[in-house]
């Protein structure tokens, strides 16, 4: 793939984005973070992070020294999946292969934290009926589109809202996902609440239609995720914690802008976090999907919300805090945010195909376009085949 040359590069080594920080139990050297991205490339049956591509993958990542990587989502447990190519580490198998890449990373002085990911009705019904599994979600057949309640019907399964009994169960699957995390090497671990996946099913109104102590008001809609959390923070300790919110999210048919309340609950779930942190339990990170992508399987530019911000995020949260969303191509927002204290940056698709990105950004140099079809797709042609910067030119791309 070429550069791309719809927008100017920008130097950004001067600005707060090449400071050092506190992360957490780690002191990141720049403020570029790879973000969870979803590539589906683990082998399937197992759920295996795969064994010839995905440690090249992190490795050509996490080669500055001192960035901050957040893996793909990782399903604490089998229940918690549901797609046949994205990985686990619930399993000895699995954790084998996680600890090799955790080393690679650490041998590159960079740092690990992997995302705990559990679906809920976004998962595949198909895969779930075949292995024997449920299909949950906050309440019972409340269905994210036609299509979907199509497709379970076809599979000969019902959406379940999960019980009480099966709220815990999750929230020890949490546990043990953070604890193999950590055994394999990680430096913490990221609690995914956003995007429309089961954590989120609970915290949206648009999904949740529970009438118990996990339903109707903002305080019960909110319990489970910070169940998750305090459970978390018990197991390995508040500075391995991280937690990603996206309060503008449409991804799963979540609210998004179109219902103004929402926002409450996302300020409530914050103050509960900043209560805690001031109790002496304060997370490494609250990671927040930008409004400029509300739903990220949009093409780059596509759905932004311009409509509203997550600013108000730093009224309540004292803490670090992560930003996501297009920014590659927009080094004067990206410059907006960095204004703010204790902020990072998180850099998603360009990413993916530019490995040597920290790089290019303190430079201002020229970025690789991404190969999109390739993002989800199993062979390893988009994966590990980007060039760096250097790579590039010697293959011509510079020239005219």
């Amino acid at each position: 793939m070429p550069f791309n040359t719809e927008s100017k590069p920008v130097a950004l080594k001067d600005t707060d984005l090449f400071k050092p920080l506190k992360v957490g139990n780690t002191t990141v050297l720049n403020r570029v973070v790879l973000p969870p991205l979803t590539r589906m490339r683990a082998h399937y049956p197992g759920n295996v992070p795969n064994r010839d591509w995905t440690l090249e993958y992190y490795d050509q990542r996490s080669k500055r020294p001192g960035t901050m990587l957040i893996t793909e989502g990782v399903f604490p447990s089998a229940k918690a999946g549901g797609y046949d190519n994205a990985p686990g580490i619930w399993t000895e198998e699995q954790m084998v292969e996680w600890k090799k890449i955790f080393d690679k990373i650490h041998e590159n002085e960079s740092f690990v934290w992997p995302q705990l990911w559990v679906l809920g009705r976004e998962a595949d019904p198909l895969s779930l009926a075949r292995d024997g599994l449920r299909y949950d979600s906050a309440s019972d057949n409340v269905w994210r589109t036609k299509e979907a309640e199509e497709e379970a019907k076809k599979a000969g399964i019902e959406q379940h809202g999960i019980t009480k009994d099966e709220i815990k169960q999750y929230i020890k699957d949490y546990v043990q996902g953070a604890r193999n995390s950590i055994k394999c090497g990680a430096d913490g671990i990221e609690i995914h609440a956003a995007n429309g996946y089961l954590l989120n099913q609970f915290l949206d109104p648009v999904s949740n239609k529970r009438t118990d102590e996990y339903g109707g008001s903002i305080k019960n809609r909110a319990c489970f995720t910070l169940e998750v959390v305090d459970a978390l923070v018990d197991a390995i300790g508040e500075d391995k914690v991280g937690i990603r919110l996206a309060p503008y999210n449409t991804n799963g048919d979540m609210s998004g802008s179109w219902d103004p309340t929402v926002f409450a609950h996302y300020a409530y779930v914050l103050g509960k976090l900043e209560k805690r942190a001031q109790a002496g339990k304060r997370l490494a990170f609250v990671h927040i999907f930008e409004p400029r992508v509300s739903n990220p399987w949009d093409n780059e530019g596509d759905g932004a919300y311009n409509g509203g911000t997550t600013d108000y995020v730093y009224s309540i949260w004292k803490g670090v805090v992560i930003r996501t969303g297009n920014l590659a191509i927009h080094p004067e927002i990206a410059k907006e945010f960095l204004k703010q204290p204790n902020t990072l940056l998180g850099y998603g698709r360009y990413f993916i195909s530019n490995p040597d990105l920290v790089d290019r950004l303190e430079k201002g140099l020229p970025l690789n376009l991404y190969d999109r079809p390739r993002f989800y797709a199993m062979p390893d042609k988009g994966y590990i085949d980007y060039p760096t910067y250097d790579e590039a030119i010697k293959m011509g791309w510079g020239e005219k």
